[in-house]
């Protein structure tokens, strides 16, 4: 359960739902309406977090940004919030406001913030060594446990799911003498620089952002990209035979959400293996779905899998799985030196594999996402959809409520879109800045980059009460701030 209060908070602090003030707006009428309810948005954040503004300020003089990684200026905040304890489903800042928290890390905080088994397994483990670039023995119960949790036989390491997904693509490029790797329009596979790739409005293959510095090979020879759900597309693509693998999400999650059409994962692997393309699924995001993520729940048939985030309970650590068809092909080319020719690929790093990460994702694995954590989250995750739902509906707004297991997307359409670009199209930023921010100032986090919530095994039904009922200001004061004068 999430702590009820924060044993150092501020005196006078907020804490979640405490008020109520006019905020997010949309709609022809809306442009002074936007404008005006912004500044009072952020008004009314600088005057809840001055120690927040200290903090960046200070840091803005050694760290670029003021913040130790890029994505952390993602939020649509005046400035950053800094975090001080979080705990369960709850943060509070350096100011000590109190937040319910739905964003959970992007994913990585998805079994709650600084879980018990977590906590236990860290402090086990680092009296007995953090890193030797030596095997421990809780490697092989990781591997039995993975092959029983995703059906694959074969497992190995690494710090991040980038790297994973870096590893993979090198190997199936290795294994099939061919250039090439398929990705989806808005998909998220990490800094990847074969996935920093979309597409123009006309289909052209196009960096992802203007300011992108992928290598110019990438966008020339390394990297093809096509709509998800669109296979003629991918038959396409396919067809040329230069693609060493398909790197895909089960679920298109980067670009708010994009579920896969009835059968397309059936015709994802037969064309992947008319083609002799390695079919690559990316559970990064989508292990949200259920205990073995999407790929058991859905009966997948990957050649590779690849999982990150989440799986540790936020502790640094990923990985990848493999079929027994790749193990032999590798094997096959070459022999008993495998073990060696991945070293020189530059196939794994110095501390991947630790000892410490390795003894928390056995207890996690063991212990934390475990069959009754995902129940819960995945009953409280239908009933955040079917809330949120309900407050759309009320609010007479044309917006969609897409959702798979515990993760649930509000998306400015109508209708849930089918590919990336559909999805990328109906994209407000000024309304996703609006409305974050109205709902960070009543103590409700979710993800910065779009409208993704997420349930925690610490999540409780009034805490989406909570959420719903937040919207459903939002909601309001956006209908107030559109009526004519």
């Amino acid at each position: 359960m999430a702590a009820s209060a924060d044993p150092g908070s501020v005196p006078g602090a907020s804490t979640p739902g405490a008020s109520a003030r006019p905020g997010c707006v949309e709609g022809a009428a809306s442009t002074g309406g936007r404008a005006q309810l912004l500044a009072s948005e952020r008004a009314l954040f600088e005057a809840r977090t001055p120690r927040s503004r200290s903090a960046y300020e200070r840091a803005g003089r050694s760290m670029y940004g003021g913040v130790p990684m890029p994505w952390m200026l993602e939020w649509p905040n005046p400035y950053p919030l800094y975090a001080r304890t979080a705990r369960g489903n709850r943060i509070w800042d350096v100011d000590g406001n109190e937040y319910i928290d739905f964003c959970l890390g992007d994913t990585g905080s998805m079994f709650g913030h600084s879980p018990d088994v977590v906590v236990d397994a860290v402090t086990t483990q680092i009296p007995n060594g953090i890193t030797t670039m030596l095997a421990s023995t809780d490697a092989a119960v990781v591997g039995e446990l993975l092959t029983r949790r995703f059906g694959l036989p074969y497992w190995q390491l690494a710090m991040s799911a980038t790297d994973a997904n870096r590893f993979v693509v090198r190997l199936s490029r290795v294994l099939t003498d061919r250039p090439k790797v398929l990705v989806f329009n808005g998909c998220y596979h990490g800094s990847l620089d074969e996935a920093l790739v979309g597409l123009d409005a006309e289909g052209r293959l196009v960096k992802r952002a203007p300011t992108d510095t992928n290598p110019a090979w990438i966008a020339e020879r390394g990297a093809v990209v096509v709509e998800f759900n669109d296979l003629a597309a991918l038959d396409r693509a396919l067809a040329r035979r230069d693609v060493a693998c398909v790197l895909a999400e089960p679920i298109m999650t980067n670009c708010g959400m994009v579920l896969p059409e009835p059968g397309y994962h059936d015709a994802l692997r037969a064309l992947t293996r008319e083609h002799g393309t390695y079919l690559v699924i990316d559970e990064t995001h989508t292990l949200s779905c259920g205990y073995g993520g999407y790929t058991r729940e859905h009966g997948l048939e990957p050649d590779f899998l690849v999982f990150g985030k989440a799986i540790a309970g936020g502790i640094p650590i990923a990985g990848y799985g493999f079929s027994a068809d790749v193990e032999g092909a590798h094997r096959r080319m070459f022999g008993d030196g495998t073990a060696r020719i991945w070293g020189e690929m530059g196939i794994g790093g110095t501390l991947s594999g630790n000892a410490y990460s390795v003894a928390v994702l056995r207890a996690a694995l063991e212990r934390l996402a475990t069959p009754e954590a995902f129940d819960h989250m995945i009953r409280l995750g239908e009933q955040m959809a079917d809330r949120l739902e309900s407050v759309i509906r009320e609010s007479g707004l044309g917006w969609s409520v897409t959702s798979a297991g515990a993760r649930v997307e509000i998306q400015f359409t109508p209708d849930s879109p089918s590919t990336g670009g559909a999805a990328l199209a109906a994209f407000d930023w000024d309304l996703v800045e609006l409305s974050h921010l109205y709902l960070l100032n009543r103590g409700i986090v979710i993800t910065p980059f779009h409208n993704m919530m997420l349930v925690s095994p610490a999540t409780s039904e009034e805490d989406i009460e909570t959420l719903a009922a937040g919207w459903a200001e939002c909601m309001n004061a956006l209908a107030l701030a559109t009526q004519e004068p």
